[in-house]
């Protein structure tokens, strides 16, 4: 065994630099490795005279622990260069990336971007207005009467009751319909997306907060056949070019005649399902031609204009489309189920 040797050695492990992991390992393995130097000189101190194995020995175990040394400075000494350039905002471009978890959108605003492409291509804008309103333009415009049940503290919420004009939560978008007939030159042509508010027990099928899409349309001969046309072609565009309409007589403060609208059942092509119940139809919207007093209310001439107005409740077009049976889902930011329209475009 050479002494020469064993020093010089030493003096080369003390010297040892690395780059990087695999460079590190690479040198552990040349010294300490089953082949490695060290570990071949101890495999040699088995042949060294009795006499001089304490000398040996002992430069042996200096030498292997200056290995087991060196090589942990090593180590440290990359982690705190990584650790200083993470800090310093050098980022490692050979690093593995983070894993990013994508979001998706509501099936409600899914659905309502939906509804609003589908009318910008009748020719519709999209008005909006304030979810807290007056009394005069959520009732008294529309040709509610005093006594209309939907004034009553059970279906509205009141922020301030006592005055005259009372302030409170819109319980429907056709108070941007007004707005609209007061500030908008004619023919107008708006749909009035937004969040409505009505004092209801929340279940399966209701709920104190929801959402609408109204449709208004004022122009010169305005007819109740353009209203038609009008729903047909939504309902073909949303749900299908075979998709066909009813219309029921129904009753509205602020549209005269009225109708309610039915679509034939997408689901069971009209036979008859649970989800119908059994009828083949599927209600969706309301509708009908703008009273004359409602016009003249906005300062509106209706001897010389009239108009249609609609409107739907879009967490009722969602439930439809994707056959959702509980309107409490939409509000409950249940991630399994928010992940079930990641795919929706």
């Amino acid at each position: 065994m050479n002494e020469k040797y064993i020093d010089e050695l030493l003096e080369k492990i003390n010297n040892l630099k690395a780059q990087g992991e695999q460079e590190i390992e690479e040198l552990r393995v040349k010294l300490l490795g089953k082949k490695g130097e060290v570990t071949h000189l101890f495999e040699e101190f088995r042949t060294v005279p009795p006499e001089q194995k304490k000398l040996f020995g002992q430069k042996l175990n200096v030498l292997k622990n200056n290995a087991l040394a060196k090589i942990e400075a090593l180590k440290e000494s990359l982690a705190d260069s990584q650790q200083g350039n993470a800090a310093s905002g050098q980022l490692d471009l050979t690093m593995p990336g983070d894993k990013m978890e994508l979001g998706a959108r509501h099936p409600i605003s899914i659905t309502r971007e939906e509804i609003i492409s589908i009318f910008k291509k009748f020719g519709y804008t999209v008005a909006e207005g304030p979810e807290i309103e007056d009394d005069w333009h959520v009732f008294g415009a529309l040709n509610f009467p005093p006594e209309h049940p939907a004034r009553d503290m059970q279906d509205t919420f009141f922020i301030d009751n006592h005055d005259e004009n009372k302030i409170l939560l819109r319980t429907h978008t056709s108070s941007v319909q007004v707005r609209s007939m007061e500030r908008m030159e004619l023919p107008i042509r708006v749909i009035c997306p937004g969040r409505v508010f009505r004092n209801e027990a929340i279940s399966a099928r209701a709920h104190c907060i929801f959402h609408q899409v109204e449709g208004l349309y004022i122009d010169r001969n305005v007819s109740f056949a353009d209203l038609k046309q009008a729903i047909l072609l939504f309902a073909q565009e949303m749900f299908g070019p075979d998709t066909k309409i009813r219309m029921r007589p129904s009753y509205f403060p602020f549209t005269e005649p009225s109708a309610e609208v039915d679509v034939s059942c997408n689901i069971c092509k009209g036979k008859g399902c649970n989800i119908c119940k059994g009828t083949g139809w599927l209600e969706i919207l309301g509708c009908g031609m703008v009273d004359p007093a409602v016009l003249e209310a906005s300062g509106i001439d209706s001897k010389e204009y009239s108009g249609f107005a609609f409107g739907m409740g879009i967490e009722r077009i969602a439930m439809l489309k994707w056959q959702v049976n509980d309107l409490r889902h939409y509000f409950e930011n249940d991630v399994r189920f928010l992940r079930e329209f990641e795919t929706v475009i």
